[in-house]
């Protein structure tokens, strides 16, 4: 297995960022942009799970990286939930709706295997050396 030495080659960083950009998207589609309000939230729950990962990483210590993945996972969940509500409110169709929760669910399945990883590792992070 090999050394990543920067959150981009994150698998679950870069599955993050593929979901705030596909977010992005069907926000700015009628009649989900003239829900400011779910937007707005949508948008920034969205950037916090890419964002929390990258800084966490960025902690260089195992102990404050999964701080910030449970913080990540908290927000995918967020996100799943205002799908849900965007569905709700007939903002994306179902196909739509089915995909992008799919996706969420093995993201947030993905942050939570790497978290167990953390865990357990021997490795403790490059403060530690």
């Amino acid at each position: 297995m090999s050394t990543i030495t920067k959150f981009e080659d994150l698998e679950i960083w870069q599955l993050a960022r593929l979901q705030a950009n596909n977010i992005f998207i069907i926000y700015r589609l009628e009649p989900f942009k003239s829900d400011f309000e779910l937007k707005n939230q949508i948008n920034a729950a969205s950037g916090s799970v890419m964002d929390n990962i990258a800084e966490g990483f960025d902690r260089l210590g195992n102990k404050e990286f999964v701080n910030f993945l449970l913080i990540a996972k908290g927000s995918n969940a967020e996100v799943r939930s205002q799908l849900y509500r965007a569905f709700d409110r007939n903002h994306i169709p179902h196909e739509t709706f089915v995909q992008m929760k799919t996706n969420n669910e093995m993201l947030g399945s993905k942050i939570m295997a790497f978290i167990k990883y953390l865990r357990t590792t021997l490795i403790k992070g490059q403060r530690y050396k």
